[in-house]
């Protein structure tokens, strides 16, 4: 049965954890898929983990669309969320309504996402159809884009209270979730507990309404760097890497291929090929 976001909102209130991952293409969406997740966030983290950008900021509205319609492609169950990148939803109300509905007209996406404390952009999207997932705390988009590092927010009595009020105002303004990052744990506790609605924590420590981690971290595919709160659950990067060497030495050592993975051709087929190609040598 496909997850709805009346099923979420039951979830926070009978206390039943939330699952969520990035995922980019239709590989790692039927991974997603079958492992049963809830949420799927066709990211904007695909700026460094796929695309090879520096930061999330370069990613174009275009690369989105196309990485979420490719993850639309394997998923039946989950709820897919588009996210919003850099530069394709701040400047007017106007220019995150047209962003957002291409995400769900062209990519596919059930939801949106967007980062940072703007209540009057979700008021504005969710005014127009879509649901809107809000994202607070560390929002790597202005983060990279500012030079400002990736740190952890809401570490003084001021900001954690600017961080509660800021996460009143997105649930006010009608979203239906909302991620918290890298946060102190107890902040995020008090935070979640305020909220009717789910919290996803990603550094947020155990007592958001739910988790989510990078695809591509938790399986070890991206290794550039590793955030304190990411858990390697695999090491694929590196048995990639052994598995594409060892095709390269079996190629270099006439290995590959062998018998069984050649095609064939009937023995009086072959000899009238070879008459052939001798009469005309």
């Amino acid at each position: 049965m496909p997850v709805t976001l009346t099923l979420l909102a039951e979830k926070k209130r009978q206390g039943e954890p939330i699952v969520m991952v990035t995922a980019y293409d239709m590989p790692s969406a039927r991974a997603a898929e079958e492992a049963g997740v809830d949420l799927v966030l066709a990211g904007d983290t695909a700026a460094m983990t796929v695309l090879g950008y520096s930061g999330t900021a370069p990613v174009t509205l275009g690369e989105m669309l196309m990485l979420t319609k490719t993850t639309r492609r394997g998923l039946h169950t989950p709820l897919l969320i588009g996210d919003l990148p850099f530069g394709s939803y701040e400047r007017c109300p106007e220019q995150a309504i047209d962003s957002a509905l291409r995400l769900v007209k062209e990519g596919g996406a059930d939801v949106v996402k967007f980062e940072g404390a703007a209540p009057e952009r979700a008021r504005a999207i969710v005014g127009a159809g879509i649901p809107v997932m809000g994202h607070l705390g560390l929002t790597p988009q202005t983060t990279t884009a500012l030079g400002g590092g990736f740190k952890a927010q809401a570490r003084t009595g001021v900001t954690a209270r600017k961080l509660l009020d800021d996460a009143l105002a997105l649930q006010a303004a009608g979203c239906f979730a909302l991620v918290l990052e890298a946060v102190p744990a107890q902040v995020a506790a008090i935070v979640s507990e305020r909220l009717a609605i789910p919290t996803i924590g990603i550094g947020a420590g155990p007592a958001t309404d739910g988790q989510v981690l990078v695809l591509n971290d938790l399986l070890g595919i991206f290794e550039d760097f590793k955030p304190r709160f990411v858990k390697r659950y695999a090491h694929l990067r590196r048995e990639m890497t052994a598995a594409v060497s060892a095709f390269a030495q079996d190629v270099r050592a006439r290995r590959f291929p062998a018998e069984e993975h050649c095609h064939a051709i009937a023995p009086d087929e072959l000899e009238r090929f070879r008459r052939s190609a001798a009469a005309n040598a």
